[in-house]
């Protein structure tokens, strides 16, 4: 009776969570599709059109930017702390703390910090790079702990097995560790991604809301979930802010779905190994 209860209201939650989700796309598609034109997607920003092209742009460079910060430094941590940190390391529990803590930081926190880091201390002003530097730091944590994760979840036998057979510990860990690891490595990059895509509060702080296409990582701009915010809050363009809002939610969708179809080709491929 217990069993057939709780299976009853897991069904019933998980229906209740996809209705929310499919009524959410549905809501924004049929309010933001019909105000899709091309005047949206022109190169450069006027208040006749409110081109979302420069934010476009800017969001592609705030991703890659952030990216090429984050993943070394989160999945070489990630490694450190799985294959050559001890186990029962003080100090490795004291880093898994303060990263869980971190990522549970709200983003407007991140944000105040990055002004006050960035933009004042350092002098860089509103900028591409006050904004990457600021999602780096926030991203950092979420990657390391997947990363964590995935590595933790290869089994110690391939190891020992790898050991046995004459390989290195560097070896190992390219060659048996690392394919196998691959999946959850890629769901925290893909994770980031997704927060970079739709953060609005720590870029406001960083970033700034120039509606311009950025000329260098010292210029302002802005992304687009931040230019569906500024949109949506002045209260003239709430119709355009809709339409931008449909292409950031079909830019998420490709990007889980991308998520998915490589962490289970890669895990194939690691199976495979």
């Amino acid at each position: 009776m217990a069993d057939k209860l709780l299976r009853a209201l897991t069904y019933l939650f998980t229906l209740f969570t996809f209705g929310w989700l499919f009524f959410i796309i549905l809501y924004v598609l049929v309010k933001g599709v019909p105000y899709l034109s091309p005047e949206l997607f022109a190169w450069n920003y006027t208040t006749e059109n409110v081109s979302m092209m420069p934010s476009i742009i800017t969001t592609i460079y705030i991703v890659l930017g952030s990216l090429l910060i984050a993943v070394p430094l989160g999945v070489f941590a990630g490694f450190y702390l799985v294959e050559y940190a001890g186990k029962n390391n003080k100090w490795v529990e004291a880093i898994r703390i303060a990263t869980d803590t971190l990522t549970g930081v709200p983003s407007i926190v991140y944000g105040l910090f990055g002004m006050l880091a960035f933009v004042l201390a350092a002098q860089f002003q509103y900028s591409v790079l006050a904004g990457i530097l600021t999602m780096a730091i926030m991203v950092l944590p979420l990657i390391i702990r997947n990363t964590e994760e995935g590595l933790m979840s290869v089994n110690d036998s391939l190891r020992f097995a790898s050991y046995g057979l004459g390989a290195g510990k560097l070896r190992t860990i390219f060659r048996i560790v690392l394919p196998v690891a691959m999946p959850g490595i890629l769901s925290g990059v893909i994770l980031a991604i997704g927060r970079i895509v739709g953060e609005t509060a720590a870029l406001m702080y960083t970033l700034g809301t120039s509606t311009s296409l950025p000329k260098s990582l010292f210029s302002s701009g802005r992304t687009l979930a931040l230019h569906m915010y500024v949109l949506s809050t002045e209260g003239l363009h709430r119709n355009e802010a809709m339409a931008t809002g449909v292409v950031l939610l079909i830019l998420v969708l490709i990007i889980n779905g991308t998520s998915t179809w490589l962490s289970n080709k890669l895990g194939a491929q690691g199976g495979q190994q």
